[in-house]
């Protein structure tokens, strides 16, 4: 039986092991973010001490925002007032905004307009979807198409939204999973509305795979791209995609509850059917005609009155994507959760936390989602420590990694710090060696 100064050698050297870990991922970390292309773009957000991995809800402030505001409350609203709408170019701000983010979505100018929430343009474009599919007639065997089909796993919102307009149009809602879409569309599918990435797990689902399906089935594609624009290519029209919807204040960071967006084929644009017609989107606004004519071209996708304060502050958040290829947000966003992954296998206790994130490349999105016994406790120490993230009940933590401005450093600081809090938390019931004075855990892989 070994003496107590061999074990206290063998725990010490344990835990110079770790140490040594801990130093070589904080070197590699310092090189990859010396050699990253994107790191200039970091000082162009207002960030502060905390390593902020919560941009897949909320992106952080760009610092050319809280001027623009001022402009525009002090100037446009307070000195020029409604002549604003014409001489600061408010009218065309739906359109012109859509503009600048439609290269992020891969999408061709006047295809893309900004305003209402996600949740109605997601309720606008389903509807319009399957009013489409009716124009369109039975399918070869003269069924109509009266199914909508939804991802299962997708954000509460967009089910609620899917069911009630099935009601509205007369159809029934199957929830089928992204992946069993294809398989499972048919010739009585008038549509599919697909998250790109689910924002549970951070799986990206085959954009171009469903959408082929779909379109194969006779049915049209409505994508909801909350979490995944801003963060890797999406590639609408190059992919043949008929509509999808979007918010802006995840990797967009235009702010909380900035407006959302939405994409409408050009191809589609002429049958595009509003569920709701407004005076925005009348071919002759103004005419204040009590018979609706939709307006021509992606403006028959708005509705009331933009939201000029929010739509200008995100005009000018998106600012910092000038000079940005959406391809090289992808490497970075891989390389930063493939790093964190490593970092969080070789720091945290084995067994602690499992990774629900996909590991291939072709099947992830921005983030990383562990579950973790205790996960709300968890993460309510780890935003106590200056890392703030995400829980989803009832046992996932989530990790936004948004490139534009998040480190490597960020992601090597944020796994140790969770390996030390987990330390402690105990999670499975019982308390932890470090929280009962015992000796520091080695690197182990999860």
């Amino acid at each position: 039986m070994a003496d107590i100064t061999d074990i206290g050698d063998t725990l010490s050297g344990h835990a110079v092991a770790a140490a040594a870990v801990r130093d070589d991922f904080a070197a590699h970390a310092a090189r990859m973010d010396a050699d990253d292309p994107l790191r200039a773009k970091r000082t162009e957000f207002v960030l502060d001490e905390a390593v902020y991995l919560d941009g897949n809800s909320l992106g952080a402030l760009p610092h050319a925002v809280p001027e623009r505001v001022r402009e525009v409350i002090s100037r446009e609203w307070g000195e020029l007032r409604i002549r604003s709408w014409s001489e600061s170019g408010w009218w065309t701000a739906p359109e012109r905004i859509g503009d600048r983010i439609a290269p992020l979505l891969g999408a061709a100018p006047g295809q893309v307009v900004v305003g209402d929430s996600t949740s109605i343009n997601v309720f606008k474009a389903l509807v319009a979807a399957v009013r489409m599919a009716d124009e369109a007639g039975p399918a070869a065997n003269g069924v109509r198409r009266d199914e909508i089909l939804v991802d299962a796993a997708t954000f509460p919102t967009d089910g609620y939204i899917a069911k009630s307009a099935a009601r509205l149009t007369g159809c029934t809602l199957r929830p089928v999973e992204a992946a069993l879409m294809p398989a499972e569309a048919s010739d009585r599918t008038a549509a599919a509305l697909v998250n790109h990435v689910d924002y549970r797990s951070g799986r990206l689902n085959d954009l171009p795979g469903i959408t082929a399906a779909l379109h194969e089935a006779g049915a049209l594609a409505v994508w909801d791209l909350c979490h995944s624009a801003g963060a890797l290519p999406v590639d609408l029209d190059a992919h043949g995609v008929d509509l999808a919807v979007g918010c802006t204040y995840k990797y967009l960071n235009g702010g909380p509850g900035a407006p959302a967006y939405l994409y409408i084929r050009a191809e589609h644009q002429p049958r595009f059917d509003s569920p709701l017609p407004g005076w925005n989107s009348h071919a002759d606004p103004f005419g204040m005609d009590p018979e609706y004519t939709p307006a021509p071209g992606v403006e028959r996708g708005r509705v009331g009155t933009p939201d000029i304060l929010s739509l200008l502050a995100l005009e000018a958040a998106l600012e910092v994507w000038e000079g940005v290829a959406i391809e090289d947000v992808r490497a970075k966003s891989l390389a930063l959760t493939d790093f964190f992954l490593a970092c969080v296998r070789a720091y945290v206790p084995r067994g602690r936390v499992r990774s629900v994130t996909p590991e291939r490349h072709d099947e992830r999105g921005s983030q990383v989602a562990l579950e973790c016994a205790g996960a709300a406790e968890v993460m309510g120490e780890l935003i106590r420590h200056g890392v703030i993230g995400d829980f989803r009940h009832p046992d996932v933590l989530r990790f936004g990694f948004t490139p534009l401005y998040t480190s490597f450093a960020d992601a090597e600081h944020a796994a140790r710090t969770l390996a030390e809090i987990v330390a402690y938390v105990p999670g499975d019931g019982s308390a932890s060696a470090v929280a009962a004075g015992g000796p520091e855990q080695g690197p182990v892989t999860i």
